[in-house]
């Protein structure tokens, strides 16, 4: 097998995770950097040494033999990358989320949807986690058909990022679409249909308030609830916090049918896990049928390696290998596509309307696969 050759834009945080996890990928590399920031381009250029480290994305583009692309770069420019890439060079591409933050820009993404020639692979982490992975391969079984879905994360308050981008509504969409998405895919991967209404409430209460930069104070949220209706009739709901990281779990997924319940339960980074309080905790998966009652708890340990290497339980790492099956052609769709990514922000921009507006709002996706 040849080694497959990467280009990515975008070192920052995320960005790093993504080398980190490549080095360990079967016959990958990372051939090509463009990070504009000294600091991060720096620290990209230690966990790939020898890579070529052009100076735009367009020197990027001209370099030889790529195989594919990642796009890593802060959520306001992945909408513009894109479309150099398409215009320039379009490989198969892995672009994080979310795929946009401007409303203005879903025509844009229709349109890259259109054109784009070769497979599109939105980065949504969070179906990979070993323990959420553990609960959609026996959801259906454990519930006898999902009538109820609640997400809940009591996380760290957002990290500190180059130029603050993601203080900011204007650059990040909002909270609830630069890190509820997630979550939102993952309610539609579950249950199969399609949100038609969203409400949510929510705020800034305790994190970013001291902050300035420049004059001008962080407005992203830091908590709120969202409930979802989706074209089945089933309800799903997700609570966020974002100065919880005293909980033992950072994400909790529970979906409950006439059958039974099944949750999968989520530590947060191990490097945040206070070391006088001993290993940090095991992910779960918890059965709980009805009848005959008797929660089954089963651990599902993730390879040290693997967390070492990155905050989301090894997710990037699993995520990559199904990526290199499509560029290889050993598969012929993404598990996450364009439709997928733009979906996921409609519903976090509709739950920032309504958490602004205090109004439930309509969906209408008219948007074709």
């Amino acid at each position: 097998m040849t080694t497959t050759r990467y280009g990515v834009i975008g070192c920052g945080m995320m960005g790093q995770e993504h080398l980190r996890n490549i080095a360990l990928l079967p016959e990958a590399e990372v051939a090509a950097i463009f990070e504009p920031d000294p600091a991060m381009a720096a620290a990209a250029q230690a966990l790939a040494p020898g890579t070529v480290m052009a100076e735009s994305v367009e020197a990027l583009l001209a370099e030889p033999e790529l195989d594919c692309l990642l796009i890593a770069s802060p959520n306001f420019r992945h909408v513009e990358q894109m479309e150099r890439i398409a215009a320039t060079k379009p490989l198969p591409l892995l672009v994080e989320k979310p795929l946009f933050t401007d409303p203005a820009h879903q025509s844009r993404i229709e349109a890259l949807m259109a054109r784009y020639p070769a497979p599109v692979w939105v980065a949504m982490e969070y179906r990979y986690m070993p323990p959420i992975a553990a609960l959609l391969a026996e959801v259906e079984q454990a519930t006898g058909g999902v009538r109820m879905l609640t997400i809940r994360e009591h996380r760290f308050p957002f990290l500190h990022k180059v130029g603050a981008w993601n203080r900011f509504n204007r650059y990040t969409g909002g909270t609830f679409v630069e890190k509820c998405c997630h979550f939102f895919d993952l309610m539609r991967h579950i249950l199969k249909s399609e949100p038609v209404r969203i409400m949510a409430s929510g705020g800034q209460a305790v994190n970013h308030m001291d902050e300035d930069y420049e004059g001008q104070r962080p407005d992203i949220a830091d908590h709120g609830y969202v409930i979802v209706e989706f074209a089945s009739g089933v309800r799903a709901m997700l609570e966020l916090c974002m100065f919880a990281e005293g909980a033992r779990y950072q994400e909790e997924v529970v979906a409950v049918g006439p059958m039974g319940k099944i949750e999968a339960l989520v530590p947060g980074p191990g490097r945040f896990w206070p070391a006088d309080l001993g290993a940090p905790p095991v992910p779960q998966l918890i059965v709980s049928p009805r009848q005959p009652k008797g929660p089954e708890t089963r651990e599902i340990p993730v390879d040290p390696t693997l967390l070492e290497a990155g905050d989301h339980n090894g997710s990037t790492y699993f995520q990559h290998l199904e990526f290199l099956h499509l560029v290889r052609g050993t598969r012929t769709a993404p598990d996450v596509s364009l439709r997928d990514g733009l979906i996921s922000v409609l519903m976090g921009q509709a739950a920032q309307e309504s958490m602004a507006t205090g109004k439930a709002v309509d969906l209408r996706l008219s948007t074709e696969n």
